[in-house]
C-alpha cells in the first residue's frame, strides 16, 4: 500500500510536471513560435513580399521604381528595422522575462514549495506513520498472533495427533 501510494504520488506530479508542462512549454509554445510566428513571418509576410510587392515592383516600373527607391526603401528600412527592434525586444524582453522570471519563480517557488512541504510532509508523515504504526501494528500482532497461535495450535493439535494416532 505504501509502495502504490508513493508510486501513485511519484507517477502522478511527475507525469504532471513533466508531461503537461514540458508539452506545454516545448509543443504549444515552440509549436506557436516555430510554427505560426515563423510561419507567418517567413511564409505570409515573404511571399507578399516577394511576391505581390515584386508584381507591382516589376508592373509599374519607372515612376513606381523611383518612389520604391526612394520612399519605399526608406520606409522599408525604417520601419521594417521596428520589426527587428519592437518584435526582438518584445521577444528578448517581455517573453524571456516572463518566462524566467514569473514561470521560473511559480516552478521554484509554488510548485517546490507544494513538493517539499505539502507532498513531503504527506509522505514522512501520514503514509509513515501508518506504515510504522498501524500496518507494522497489524502485522506484528494480529497476523503473527494468529500464525504463532491458530496455525501452530491446528499444526501441533490436528498432525501431531494424525501422527500419534
Amino acid at each position: 500500500m505504501y509502495q502504490e501510494n508513493v508510486v501513485v504520488g511519484i507517477v502522478w506530479v511527475g507525469g504532471w510536471m513533466g508531461g503537461w508542462m514540458d508539452g506545454w512549454m516545448n509543443e504549444w509554445m515552440d509549436g506557436w513560435m516555430g510554427g505560426w510566428v515563423d510561419g507567418w513571418m517567413d511564409g505570409w509576410m515573404d511571399g507578399w513580399m516577394d511576391g505581390w510587392m515584386d508584381g507591382w515592383m516589376d508592373g509599374w516600373i519607372g515612376w513606381m521604381d523611383g518612389w520604391m527607391d526612394g520612399w519605399m526603401d526608406g520606409w522599408m528600412d525604417g520601419w521594417m528595422d521596428w520589426m527587428d527592434g519592437w518584435m526582438d525586444g518584445w521577444m528578448d524582453g517581455w517573453m524571456d522575462g516572463w518566462m524566467d522570471g514569473w514561470m521560473d519563480g511559480w516552478m521554484d517557488g509554488w510548485m517546490g514549495g507544494w513538493m517539499d512541504g505539502w507532498m513531503d510532509g504527506w509522505m514522512d508523515g501520514w503514509v509513515d506513520g501508518w506504515m510504522d504504526g498501524w500496518m507494522d501494528g497489524w502485522m506484528d500482532g494480529w497476523m503473527d498472533g494468529w500464525m504463532d497461535g491458530w496455525m501452530d495450535g491446528r499444526m501441533d493439535g490436528w498432525t501431531d495427533g494424525r501422527m500419534d494416532g
